[in-house]
């Protein structure tokens, strides 16, 4: 019996100081029935040593990482009345009227020409219209197109690479608008003629023809810094260059119209629009280049960064190209387009200024509004009309 409870003795202390091992273990926890405030207590305080500063210092970088830019605008993205001090009787006023109605309160500026002649059919806020312009964005990539096919370095099918595992045609290039083909191509043809092209298609010289008030945009005589991306950015969405809705206009009718560059005149009274005789700026060797051009434009409409003109109207092909960048402050919305019916053509420019509400596609969605009133107005309904040209003194 004493080796009995000699054994009971010895293993009932053996499971009380277990018993201890545990409740020291646990901080005197549940199971003496100690208050659970003493865990509380004692994780609060684990937290309060794994979070010293060097491991505070890494968690605040790790999130101040993980925060977006949040760019800041100052300008209006809409404006009272863009319509005071026009100058409208040379004008027409159906199409004047489809530009008003589309703008509606943004602020920007529509220009519509007839690509056969180069009148300027309406200038709706023509204070804008004829200023110095601003940066192209992505409109700068129909020049870079144009200079790429010319120099036979791609054609609409050519793959690009663009990284190790993708590559892309000039097509789906010029539709979703990818900068980094356009980089790419901008370096393979480098400034010179990058610089070449863009004059020869009226970059950095004035569109007008004898036009009151028009600015001239810039196109610089020097590539940009490579540390601010090179020629590589100049192409990809106009760094550095300074382009007018007029400039653009121009360049979008002579692709309309297969390769003559006219200049732009706005006549001012009837008259003047009786006796309009277009004055041609030069011939520019483009038509063999301009079906592949084209089907990147197109695209642009009916899957890519223009299907916004679908919002409105779809019965007739329109080819364009859309622009969004932003500089100290103001964003900036472009789009270049043309109307391709069998009754004639008409190139529509919308450049618009402002905050969050203004890029490239809100512009391709009022270019729709005003194709759709032009349409509901029988514009395109009567046969093409056209007046034989004039040569004119080359800049």
């Amino acid at each position: 019996m004493k080796k009995v409870s000699l054994r009971l003795a010895i293993v009932g202390l053996f499971l009380m100081l277990l018993g201890l091992a545990a409740f020291a273990a646990e901080g005197g926890a549940a199971s003496t029935g100690s208050k659970p405030s003493t865990v509380t207590k004692k994780s609060t305080t684990s937290r309060k040593v794994s979070e010293s500063p060097a491991v505070t210092k890494k968690i605040v970088k790790r999130r101040s990482r993980r925060r977006r830019y949040v760019e800041r605008f100052y300008t209006s993205s809409f404006a009272d009345d863009v319509t005071s001090g026009d100058v409208i009787a040379g004008e027409d006023p159906v199409v004047r009227q489809a530009a008003i109605d589309a703008l509606g309160n943004m602020n920007g500026t529509v220009v519509a020409i007839d690509p056969s002649s180069g009148r300027i059919l309406a200038m709706v806020n023509q204070k804008l219209a004829l200023s110095e312009g601003a940066e192209p964005c992505s409109t700068i990539k129909l020049s870079v197109a144009l200079a790429g096919l010319s120099e036979n370095l791609v054609n609409k099918d050519t793959m690009v690479p663009l990284t190790r595992r993708t590559k892309m045609n000039l097509t789906k290039a010029l539709a979703v608008s990818n900068n980094l083909y356009f980089e790419t191509l901008g370096r393979k043809l480098g400034f010179d003629k990058v610089q070449y092209y863009a004059r020869q298609f009226g970059l950095g010289e004035l569109a007008g023809w004898n036009i009151e008030g028009e600015h001239l945009g810039v196109y610089p005589s020097q590539p940009l810094d490579a540390k601010l991306g090179g020629v590589g950015k100049m192409c990809s969405f106009g760094e550095s260059v300074s382009m007018t809705p007029l400039q653009l206009g121009a360049l979008v009718g002579a692709i309309a119209n297969g390769g003559t560059l006219y200049y732009l005149q706005h006549p001012m009274t009837q008259d003047a629009v009786a006796g309009f005789q277009p004055v041609v700026k030069r011939k520019l060797d483009i038509a063999p280049y301009l079906p592949d051009l084209m089907e990147g434009m197109s695209g642009a409409v009916d899957y890519g960064t223009a299907r916004t003109v679908h919002y409105n109207f779809s019965e007739e092909q329109i080819l364009g190209k859309t622009g969004t960048c932003s500089n100290n402050g103001t964003r900036f919305g472009w789009f270049a387009s043309f109307a391709n019916t069998q009754q004639g053509k008409i190139v529509v420019v919308v450049f618009l200024r402002g905050g969050r509400q203004v890029y490239g596609p809100k512009a391709a969605e009022l270019a729709g509004r005003m194709y759709r009133n032009l349409y509901d107005h029988s514009y395109f309904a009567g046969p093409a009309t056209s007046v034989p040209a004039t040569a004119g003194a080359q800049q």
